[in-house]
């Protein structure tokens, strides 16, 4: 297929020369029946044998076979190197593709199932190219010359062949077409057991604290049931090949065996013969055999294939391709200097075939290095306004800017460069301290880190630490605490030196205290960067320059804390509302 081309081309050599060397082997395999009849018809029958005959003949056999063994060897060879290449490639080439999938795009696949297509798919195509180099020209190639010889040997004898191949052909085809839709059935079905294990491992500390670990057992159970189900659905249809090429072999040979011992018994056929006439139909029906399993292999491949393909088509639906070209046509492109945000009109829904705004006609302007609080209940748009600003996704209508210009006009690394997020949810990824906070700047200095880290009140416990900055961050930052863990993503995100600094609900799990330290941190070293906070606690933007007040994806209020304790009813609310659970508390 044409999409696949690309990882063939570099190793076509190797797809080339695989099934070349089976070339050498097949035609040993050939060969190597029609010495044996010379042997038994010319050496041995001979009165006394022909002992230098058998030798001679004996030698060539040798070499024939040094020559098979060799041509085997090195069709395997390129045949391996060839497939294990193809698959590393374009699993690379999946892997990339997905690291520019919008949310929208990861969201339609999920991630259980992107991980099966970038590994058991892809295996299941390596394997499939694999056994195909392999036998591809060696299967045809020793039917077609088994079957030739045959009938050079006994025309009349090999009819029996003849009525026995088509009618296994077309049992193989009908069994092949009704595995295929069973294979991809089954493809998803570890979809679902990876999404569960994925789902479970990444969230142990909610299963445990919930103790939920029956039902998750049972969860479990369930998708591995459904995957045993319908792999077994799957191969009992395929193995059914087996028992046919058996029953078929079997009963070829036999008839053979009858007919010519006939022949042998009247004359017209020699032991010889017989025995190599055998030997031919076995390497037919081994043929047809090897043909049937490469059809198993084909099918779930066929399966595999077309998932694969699915990532590989999918139009990204949120990329910077017009960029890109003014970039390559020399034009200079735009880039983040002073932190300025504008929302013209902006309305946005998650599911583009619902008629449901999240965020209706969001109208405002942050100018830089304001510090600006957005604060609302939960669900009201809040976190869906500021994913607008780095393009994590797009708007439906309006516009969105950065120091006047449309952020669809940034190449999308220069405007993420930028913009830095810290979510309420953050994640650490497997490594040391220190290179999780790289990940802000990889070229910092380890006192460079230290003093961001100390803005953002966690170097104090990352030193505390036996190992400090090499502390160990076990996947997903189970081994740290909430509060910890946010603190780090903080000077991770500080480090980007970013012109826009979004904090979404990011100090929910730091006490008041360190978080005021935190703020007033912000202020004395990066006061020239827009800050955006989004908050459940007023407390955490009473002091912002201004307050953005959202609900049910409406902008219901605008300015400072006492203009909005005066204008805005929703704001109010929300502030006598934990003012009383503060007294309450007390």
């Amino acid at each position: 297929m044409a999409v696949y081309w690309k990882y063939v081309k570099p190793y076509l050599y190797a797809f080339i020369l695989g099934p070349l060397f089976m070339i050498v082997e097949v035609i040993g395999e050939v060969m190597m029946p029609k010495l044996l009849q010379m042997i038994i018809d010319n050496g041995i029958a001979e009165d006394g044998g022909d002992v230098g005959y058998i030798i001679m003949i004996g030698v060539i056999m040798v070499v024939t076979a040094l020559l098979m063994m060799l041509g085997g060897v090195l069709g395997a060879w390129f045949a391996i190197k060839a497939a294990v290449n193809f698959a590393g490639d374009l699993r690379q080439d999946l892997f990339e593709k997905v690291q520019r999938f919008s949310f929208a795009n990861i969201e339609k696949f999920q991630t259980g199932s992107l991980v099966t297509r970038l590994t058991n798919d892809v295996t299941n195509l390596q394997n499939a190219i694999a056994i195909a180099l392999r036998m591809l020209l060696r299967a045809p190639g020793m039917f077609i010359g088994a079957l030739i010889m045959a009938y050079m040997m006994k025309p009349d004898l090999a009819l029996v062949i003849t009525i026995v191949i088509p009618l296994l052909t077309v049992t193989l085809l009908i069994i092949m077409k009704n595995a295929f839709p069973r294979f991809n059935i089954m493809q998803k079905k570890i979809d679902r057991v990876n999404s569960v294990v994925q789902e479970n491992v990444t969230n142990s500390r909610v299963v445990k604290s919930f103790v939920r670990e029956e039902y998750e057992k049972e969860k479990f159970d369930v998708a591995n049931t459904e995957l045993k189900n319908n792999t077994l659905n799957a191969i009992k249809l395929v193995i059914l090949t087996q028992p046919v090429m058996t029953i078929a072999m079997n009963i070829t040979t036999i008839a053979v065996v009858w007919l010519g011992g006939n022949q042998i018994l009247a004359g017209d056929m020699t032991i010889g013969e017989l025995t190599t006439f055998t030997t031919y139909v076995v390497q037919i029906l081994m043929s047809l055999m090897i043909v049937s399993f490469m059809m198993i292999m084909g099918s779930r491949a066929l399966a595999s294939s077309a998932r694969i393909k699915e990532v590989l088509d999918t139009e990204i639906d949120l990329n910077d391709d017009e960029a890109v070209k003014k970039k390559e046509a020399g034009a200079d492109m735009p880039q983040v200097t002073r932190g300025k945000v504008e929302f013209r009109n902006v309305c946005f829904k998650y599911y583009k075939k619902k008629n449901h705004n999240v965020l209706h006609n969001i109208n405002f302007v942050i100018e830089p290095g304001e510090v600006v609080g957005i604060i609302g209940s939960t669900g009201s748009g809040k976190t869906s306004i500021v994913q607008l600003i780095p393009r994590l996704y797009d708007a439906d209508s309006g516009e969105v800017f950065v120091d006047d210009v449309n952020v669809k006009d940034y190449l999308l690394d220069d405007l993420r460069n930028k913009v830095a997020m810290v979510l309420q949810n953050n994640v650490l990824f497997s490594g040391t301290i220190e290179n999780n906070l790289r990940w802000g700047d990889e070229e910092a200095s380890l006192e460079d880190i230290k003093r961001i880290a100390g803005y953002a009140q966690a170097d104090g416990f990352i030193s505390s630490f036996p190992e400090g900055y090499d502390t160990m961050i076990n996947q997903g930052g189970v081994n740290v605490s909430g509060g910890q863990k946010q603190r780090m993503c903080i000077a991770r995100a500080l480090l980007k030196h970013p012109k826009i600094l979004i904090l979404d609900d990011s100090t929910s799990a730091v006490d008041t205290a360190t978080e005021a330290i935190i703020r007033d941190n912000f202020l004395k070293e990066i006061p020239d960067t827009t800050r955006i906070i989004i908050a459940q606690r007023i407390s955490s933007v009473i002091d912002a320059d201004k307050i953005i007040v959202i609900d049910e994806g409406s902008i219901v209020g605008t300015g400072t804390h006492e203009e909005l304790m005066q204008s805005c009813e929703t704001y109010s609310e929300i502030y006598y509302s934990q003012v009383e659970k503060e007294e309450k508390a007390v």
